[in-house]
């Protein structure tokens, strides 16, 4: 069903729109891209005879590029059709892996810094052709490089003021490490969502039986950084939270981090209770499975491990003992980044699409129409609980 079109039939789009799925991105763009074009097909037939707009109704709207690469490794963006006056939005995943490139005779992995030079190789290319370019970026390049805490760089506020200096308008990301990295930038329009509706959506379709009281449920915090998504939780569902405090060993660093000495717990007891862990990334899950463990010492229930991002870069063995052993039950992650194949056949694992959400977003931005609704789910997150507690 396409989403109301009310305040569409007001506001003309922007400009025509295009969409440019970056390497890594591009069966996710082109599931975005069918939404929108599905939903502007309706909506042309009804408006037709009041609403004309050149090109508002097409079969597509990806934009023909490429980003090849020399045998050196160097690059370049190239757009194969124009796209003057047009508003763009770039859907780009730093952190997939997946993607490779030839140097020298060698296969080399794209990482982070690679997928970004690709970004700026395309803003480049459209250069100030374009009426306005918006950056869809999930999970925020050096994101968790957000502050400093002794003579060490600042990437991720260097990356969004070269974003705004190369001429890029709207800049979208997802459950930012710390939002108020956008104080670098604040006149760049910066917009950060969270996923709460899609991951309470997923966990009531994969627990049909969940009890959501206060007496049964209960939300934890892994570490202080994420009591504001756990608190937002806890409201909406009406049920108390918990949070562990992460005691690390500042005399040191592994992996470029203090490591964790010991988790202390602080809130009521979760004893009987079925838990949902929340928090912005799973990177090893060392820290998550300690918690899990430690909550179920405590008498826990089920628990559900919901994380924004699943990066799993220690493999995937330790979440396979772990249920195995009975200290996970389900673990949800969206398809905002890459998902390794293997992953996705996991008995633990549940998928949250996001295609969907992120084409109402640039559907919602092209018309300049409000994200309000988008930005804050409480409404709809009302109407699923009163479904699912009717069911």
């Amino acid at each position: 069903m396409a989403p109301d079109m009310t305040q569409h039939v007001v506001d003309i789009p922007r400009g025509p729109l295009g969409i440019v799925g970056m390497a890594g991105c591009t069966d996710f763009a082109q599931k975005v891209d069918a939404y929108i074009a599905g939903w502007r097909k309706d909506r042309h037939n009804d408006l037709a005879g009041e609403f004309e707009f050149t090109g508002y109704h097409r079969p597509s709207y990806l934009i023909d590029f490429d980003c090849p690469r020399f045998g050196t490794g160097e690059g370049k963006g190239s757009l194969n059709q124009s796209v003057r006056g047009d508003d763009i939005y770039i859907i780009i995943d730093c952190f997939n892996y997946s993607v490779t490139y030839d140097m020298y005779g060698m296969k080399v992995p794209m990482g982070p810094d690679e997928h970004y030079s690709d970004l700026k190789r395309v803003i480049g290319a459209i250069g100030k052709k374009a009426r306005r370019i918006n950056v869809i970026m999930p999970m925020l390049y050096e994101g968790r490089q957000h502050k400093r805490s002794r003579r060490e760089s600042l990437d991720c506020s260097m990356m969004l003021q070269e974003l705004y200096n190369l001429g890029v308008d709207n800049f979208i990301t997802f459950d930012a490490h710390d939002p108020r990295v956008n104080n670098a930038v604040p006149m760049l329009s910066f917009e950060n969502f969270y996923p709460t509706y899609q991951f309470l959506k997923a966990m009531f379709k994969a627990e049909p039986d969940l009890d959501v009281s206060k007496e049964k449920l209960m939300i934890i915090s892994p570490d202080e950084g994420a009591m504001n998504r756990c608190v937002y939780y806890s409201s909406v569902l009406n049920v108390d939270m918990g949070v562990f405090y992460k005691r690390r060993d500042y005399s040191r660093v592994v992996n470029g981090r203090n490591p964790i000495v010991a988790h202390d717990f602080l809130g009521d007891s979760v004893e009987g209770r079925d838990l949902i862990v929340v928090d912005d990334m799973i990177a090893t899950g060392e820290s998550t499975l300690d918690i899990a463990y430690r909550l179920k010492k405590r008498g826990a229930g089920k628990i559900f491990i919901c994380a924004t991002f699943g990066l799993f870069s220690a493999g995937l063995d330790a979440y396979d003992q772990a249920y195995k052993e009975g200290y996970i039950d389900h673990v949800f992650t969206t398809n905002l980044i890459y998902q390794r194949p293997e992953l996705l056949e996991r008995p633990w694992y549940c998928s949250v699409d996001l295609t969907k959400y992120v084409a109402l977003i640039i559907d919602s931005l092209n018309h300049d129409g409000s994200l309000s609704e988008l930005i804050e789910p409480a409404g709809r997150i009302n109407n699923l609980l009163a479904k699912y507690r009717n069911k």
